[in-house]
């Protein structure tokens, strides 16, 4: 049982950080549309990709992983378990932010360039190269 659930844990990983690195992209072509059709097809991209994939990506993520962690207590003795599920909280803060910028293109409020999004964008290669590092070669 163990190996599906860890199995799916990295499968809703994977379609989790494939919404992180997507979301924030269309926000940089979002921000560069000046037409209306384009803006509103934006919106319902952004929409559907945040509620229909990112947010029961993100649920299946914390889930499966609290499962897992269940299942192998002793993990929360070693640092590096401690040290990922910090960057783990980091992430659930920008998929957060994510959503927030979703509502604020939504609203018409958007007071941030192109250039901004291609910076926001990233941020979760960073946390998922530690991630990868901390839990294949677990330092400490």
């Amino acid at each position: 049982m163990y190996l599906w659930i860890k199995a799916f844990h990295i499968i809703a990983i994977v379609t989790w950080f494939a919404g992180l690195f997507y979301l924030p992209r269309l926000f940089v072509y979002h921000a560069s549309a000046s037409d209306t059709a384009s803006s509103e097809r934006f919106m319902i991209m952004e929409r559907k990709l945040y509620r229909g994939i990112m947010m029961p990506s993100m649920v299946a993520v914390l889930v499966l992983g609290i499962w897992l962690l269940a299942l192998s207590p002793g993990w929360m003795q070693q640092g590096w378990m401690h040290a990922k599920l910090a960057l783990v909280v980091v992430l659930i803060g920008y998929h957060h932010v994510c959503g927030a910028f979703v509502k604020r293109f939504a609203k018409g409020t958007n007071t941030r360039s192109h250039v901004f999004y291609r910076w926001f964008n990233e941020a979760p290669v960073l946390v998922l190269v530690a991630i990868v590092i901390l839990v294949v070669v677990k330092p400490f």
